[in-house]
């Protein structure tokens, strides 16, 4: 891989330069023992340690977050750390749309760690920031631009009802084009299975850092 792709890849599974290094599975953050404890390069298998030599070339946090589930199938893991390369160094989806459709699967899963993630980096490559807000609230974000209100009834029409309505399938071909949809449709499907995975091994924020979601927010 080269630098810039290394790079992606790096943010597309730990996101925000290093935030997620503190991210918690287990007692610190459900008080009880791990689901997942965290495994080092000296506890690996020989069919886990070429998929950890490949993390530990662009991680900034080592094994830790997703990169400690994934290596629980090393061979499962492989084939996500090569999707995410692509989802995140070569898609067609230009970043900001790409990371708003991340977001609204953030939302629907109430991930508190895709969240927490991902909303600084949808931010910096130039969602506004009251859209974020907006969605936070679990509503649909209002004075987008043709473009985000294509991603966003796109993403919640499939995700939703499992089904994309004709005006709304003709309206993001004819704002997107037929390659980012199916690269679209790539994203939002893998970043539901980043959620299932972070939800079942009881993933959370950093110690100390505030989750997004609190109890009882729809």
């Amino acid at each position: 891989m080269k630098g810039s792709a290394l790079i992606n890849l790096t943010l597309a599974l730990t996101a925000a330069t290093g935030s997620l290094a503190g991210i918690t599975i287990g007692p610190n953050a459900m008080g009880k023992e791990p689901r997942f404890p965290q495994l080092t390069m000296e506890q690996l298998s020989d069919r886990q340690k070429p998929l950890a030599d490949e993390i530990m070339k662009v991680s900034s946090v080592g094994l830790g977050g997703p990169y400690n589930l994934m290596l629980r199938s090393p061979v499962l893991g492989q084939r996500m750390f090569d999707m995410f390369h692509y989802l995140r160094g070569e898609t067609s989806v230009p970043l900001k749309l790409n990371e708003f459709a991340i977001l609204i699967i953030a939302r629907q899963w109430r991930s508190q760690v895709e969240w927490f993630a991902h909303a600084p980096l949808a931010i910096k490559a130039g969602l506004s920031p009251g859209v974020v807000a907006e969605l936070k609230t679990n509503k649909r974000p209002s004075n987008m631009p043709p473009e985000e209100s294509a991603v966003y009834d796109f993403v919640t029409e499939l995700t939703t009802r499992h089904e994309v309505s004709d005006a709304t399938f003709s309206q993001a071909r004819a704002l997107l084009g037929e390659q980012q949809i199916v690269d679209l449709t790539a994203v939002v499907g893998s970043y539901v299975t980043a959620a299932m995975l972070l939800a079942m091994s009881e993933t959370t924020v950093p110690p100390g850092r505030e989750p997004p979601f609190t109890p009882g927010e729809p």
